[in-house]
């Protein structure tokens, strides 16, 4: 029966450690199931004929797999993200830039935004469903991008999926032709990669790599893709822990003004949002 799956999948997870193995035994049987997590107490007693593709997915958790590249998929602001190996999971600590860039384009009719460093699509998404935007979305990594333009056209979203290096692509793209820029860019330091916690090895490393300062991507935005925004347009970063001061800095050096920040629920400095002058 389900709820035998349920207990028996929530135990061996609990005994391989993982933190809220009852949360993600819910998450597993939703997958194979059909059922919302809520829904699975009503069915609870049917029966259960896939524990060969349970098991094979408790396998693969218990190596320390990421949840969500087992189940191909993920929340992010209320929209369904493919994800698999080689994309960045999106993160509700990436809501926190979003909620900046939303606010900074309220009464905004026919703006143009680009999403560096775009990954899944996840804020280049967001923002055309819920801002009604065009974005543009820039992703140098082939596996990726493949889920790049998957999510594009499975959500039908009003994004322009671009293979490219933000390094070196800025070129590409004509000065003053944006009202936003937005970036999560890697910006954890290069020596502290192999320290995180086993899950998040199995993402991708230049997707999390910033550089021995964790700065290397927003020195090289600030740059060269200030010049790309129109008169009154706006920069918007994801920030790591300690690293506010240092890219508000960067920011006015350049002409920014009005420059806000916004914290996570851990209180840390988790984005920040400037306009040029």
């Amino acid at each position: 029966m389900l709820k035998d799956a349920y207990r028996a999948c929530k135990a061996a997870l609990t005994a391989g450690g993982v933190e809220d193995a009852a949360f993600e035994a819910r998450c597993m049987l939703e997958h194979l199931t059909g059922y919302s997590r809520s829904a699975q107490l009503a069915h609870s007693s049917d029966a259960f004929t896939q524990q060969a593709a349970l098991d094979e997915m408790v396998r693969r958790r218990l190596l320390h797999e990421p949840l969500q590249y087992i189940l191909g998929s993920w929340e992010f602001f209320g929209i369904p993200l493919c994800v698999g190996e080689g994309v960045l999971i999106p993160r509700d600590d990436t809501e926190v830039v979003l909620n900046l860039c939303l606010s900074g384009l309220k009464n905004q009719h026919d703006a143009r935004g680009i999403d560096l460093c775009a990954g899944s699509g996840a804020i280049a998404i967001a923002l055309a469903l819920h801002a009604g935007i065009q974005m543009t979305a820039v992703e140098l990594s082939d596996k990726a991008f493949y889920f790049l333009e998957k999510n594009i056209n499975n959500l039908g979203a009003a994004v322009t999926a671009v293979r490219g290096d933000i390094l070196r692509c800025h070129e590409d793209f004509a000065d003053g032709a944006f009202d936003l820029i937005v970036s999560n860019p890697p910006y954890i330091r290069s020596g502290e990669i192999d320290s995180l916690q086993t899950e998040v090895q199995f993402e991708p490393r230049m997707a999390l790599d910033g550089g021995s300062s964790g700065y290397d991507f927003y020195k090289a935005i600030v740059r060269n893709w200030s010049r790309k925004l129109k008169k009154g347009g706006m920069l918007a970063f994801e920030l790591g822990e300690g690293q506010a001061d240092t890219v508000r800095a960067m920011m006015a050096a350049q002409g920014f003004a009005d420059i806000r920040t916004a914290d996570d629920l851990g209180g840390i400095h988790r984005a920040i949002i400037g306009t040029m002058l």
